[in-house]
């Protein structure tokens, strides 16, 4: 069996590191720089750097912010946020990232999640989902949650999958910022319909628990979380060492 993953997650606002709940409420966390080589020398396996208003503001990623968190990491840099095209996908593979995360912009064009697979291959593309519950369903939301679609998720998984995306990183965004616990169902559902691996955010709270149960019982592939790390509730080490003795396989903890 394949590690499981642990990845901190950047997200980013005017050049500085912020937080929020279900999308809302963003509180500054840090230097996003600073963080990330904290978070690289502590033994994650991965950074997710999202530039979360790019989109709404119709501007490309701060690709000197990439550049700055790429010198401090040697893990792979997963990055997010305004990216359209091929073309802004080249650039900030050039700016140091090792992976490219489409949301907005692979439901408005799916287009671009092929050309990309086809051009970088497709272990460098991720396409993010934002996942809002509605009645017995879960839809796609894009522009940072703001904007509702049509697009059922389980319906979603498959459209990507065949377009040649190598990645899913699913957020619940009923759960994001809770400290409640992943989205198990949810998880669950996409893990079960989908061939691509599974990263899993949204609800990290600082309780080892949480980590358990989205491996065992919503069989993700990664977790990612934010706020328990910014804010030092749960360190990397104590976490792998805990699922290391659940069992779980996950890379060497320092």
């Amino acid at each position: 069996m394949l590690a499981k993953r642990i990845i901190p997650c950047l997200d980013v606002k005017d050049g500085q590191t912020v937080k929020g709940v279900n999308f809302e409420n963003l509180r500054y966390a840090g230097d996003p720089v600073s963080l990330a080589k904290k978070y690289s020398d502590e033994g994650a396996d991965e950074i997710v750097f999202l530039d979360i208003t790019a989109t709404n503001e119709g501007r490309k990623t701060m690709r000197n912010v990439v550049e700055s968190v790429a010198k401090q990491v040697f893990i792979p840099l997963t990055v997010g946020g305004g990216i359209r095209t091929i073309e802004d996908i080249r650039n900030i593979l050039l700016a140091g990232a090792d992976k490219v995360s489409l949301n907005t912009a692979a439901v408005n064009n799916p287009e671009l999640v092929k050309q990309a697979s086809e051009a970088f291959g497709s272990q460098c593309v991720v396409v993010a989902i934002d996942a809002k519950r509605e009645a017995d369903d879960w839809y796609v939301y894009i522009n940072a949650g703001k904007k509702k679609t049509d697009i059922k998720v389980k319906e979603w998984i498959k459209t990507i999958e065949n377009l040649g995306a190598g990645e899913i990183l699913l957020t619940s965004m009923d759960s994001d910022g809770t400290q409640k616990g992943f989205d198990l169902e949810l998880n669950a559902m996409v893990s079960q319909n989908s061939n691509l691996p599974v990263i899993a955010s949204g609800g990290a709270g600082p309780v080892l628990e949480h980590f358990n149960d989205v491996f065992t019982k919503g069989f993700a592939d990664a977790a990612l979380a934010a706020s328990i790390f910014h804010f030092n509730t749960l360190e990397i080490n104590d976490l792998k060492n805990y699922l290391d003795k659940q069992n779980i396989p996950v890379r060497t903890a320092i």
